[in-house]
């Protein structure tokens, strides 16, 4: 009788079922009408008591409708995915629960709460959020301070750097190694010639002037494009049989991953031009630039470095076998198949450094986050702080996502693994 009432059997297994159901109906019923309606049917418990309850009848719910191969494919579903015991039970219903009840706040203050006309703090009222705010400072926040009239030089450098990128997965392979030497010698000087100006017509516009999403972009863009070959030549030399590059190597890679990058930037942006003799200056942007591409070239140093460990030392034997030197080994052997092995940390090293660039607003380089922090103080916008945060999050969020994405499709793509 015992293991009746505890345990379905093909007699009582409906019983089962629609109990079950029906406790998982009253919590669901309970938090929806708290969460919508202000109403809480178990008010008559202790309060306490009361506030789990919903969390207390769903589980005993969950637990009676836990059924091996009940028959139903949804109910076995369930089961497989979020009542596979009594710990998945309690951890599904808190997820589901906590999303009833923060999900509609969020979604009042973010859309049906929000204001989106007008051009004036006095256009936002309620509670939701001012997005009124977000647009009178767009441009500035995706420009900085660059000049309305010359927008359009910075839009086509990146034109350029989306077509030639685009470009390399569509070419045919005996062409993909000039775009890639394009991409990585020649570009930056185009790059950096048309935003700057200065030449061939082109009005100057000086590096403190640029700021909010380009000069994330910028920042990026060029630390990713050079510190890939920086940190695989340093790879490579930790690993030399030379003494003098191998600890030459162990010693930069030690070095710039024992200290933080903000230190790292104050040191090239205030330190560093104490050190030039007179006469000799350096742009900040440029010191900047070359502080963040060694960084990150310290850590995509052992990225790469671990694959190249993981390799069997049969490969290093059969590429020899075929007389082939160093250099050639490595390039055509040895690095292809580290790099596949290496993918996802490479990817969260470039993620990594993507996330690092709000950091050298301390340097006075205003790009995404440092146009906000700046907007935020504008006395016409005291206390917009929030919206311009939660813009620039949801900006990071969908460059990062996206770069996830991309590394998981090419690793995929490069897998090697017998299926």
């Amino acid at each position: 009788m015992k293991n009746i009432l505890i345990k379905p059997t093909k007699e009582n297994l409906s019983s089962f079922v629609f109990t079950g159901s029906f406790l998982i109906f009253i919590s669901f019923v309970d938090v929806l009408s708290n969460t919508f309606l202000d109403l809480n049917f178990t008010s008559f418990l202790p309060s306490k008591l009361s506030y789990f309850a919903p969390l207390i009848i769903g589980t005993i719910g969950l637990y009676l409708i836990r059924i091996d191969f009940s028959g139903n494919k949804l109910l076995d579903k369930i089961n497989t995915n979020f009542n596979s015991n009594n710990l998945n039970a309690i951890l599904s219903l808190i997820v589901i629960f906590a999303l009833i009840k923060y999900i509609p706040p969020i979604l009042n203050w973010f859309f049906f709460d929000a204001n989106f006309a007008g051009n004036t703090k006095e256009d936002c009222s309620g509670d939701g959020a001012c997005w009124v705010f977000v647009k009178v400072w767009f441009n500035r926040f995706v420009y900085g301070m660059y000049p309305d009239a010359e927008q359009w030089r910075i839009n086509s450098a990146f034109l350029m750097l989306f077509t030639l990128v685009g470009a390399s997965f569509f070419a045919p392979v005996k062409f993909k190694k000039y775009l890639l030497i394009f991409l990585l010698f020649i570009y930056p000087i185009i790059g950096l010639k048309l935003i700057s100006g200065g030449e061939f017509g082109l009005e100057y516009v000086e590096t403190g002037a640029w700021g909010g999403l380009s000069l994330t972009f910028i920042v990026s863009a060029f630390a990713l494009i050079l510190c890939f070959p920086i940190g695989m030549f340093l790879a490579l030399g930790r690993r030399s049989n030379l003494p003098a590059i191998r600890y030459t190597s162990i010693g930069f890679i030690e070095l710039w991953r024992g200290v933080p990058l903000i230190t790292v930037l104050f040191m090239s942006a205030v330190m560093f031009p104490m050190f030039l003799p007179d006469g000799t200056y350096v742009d900040k942007l440029i010191r900047v630039l070359i502080a963040i591409t060694l960084f990150e070239a310290a850590y995509m140093a052992e990225v790469i470095r671990g694959g190249l460990q993981a390799l069997p030392k049969g490969q290093y034997e059969a590429a020899k076998s075929l007389g082939m030197g160093y250099w050639r080994m490595h390039f055509l052997i040895i690095l292809p198949q580290a790099l596949k092995l290496v993918i996802p940390g490479i990817a969260n090293t470039f993620l990594a450094l993507v996330k690092d660039t709000p950091l050298i607003f301390v340097v006075g380089l205003l790009e995404l986050a440092g146009m906000v922090n700046l907007a935020k103080t504008n006395p016409k916008w005291l206390g917009m702080a929030m919206e311009g945060y939660v813009f620039a999050g949801l900006v990071f969020w969908i460059i990062c996502y996206a770069m996830s994405r991309y590394s998981q499709n090419l690793e995929r793509k490069l897998s090697t693994e017998r299926q």
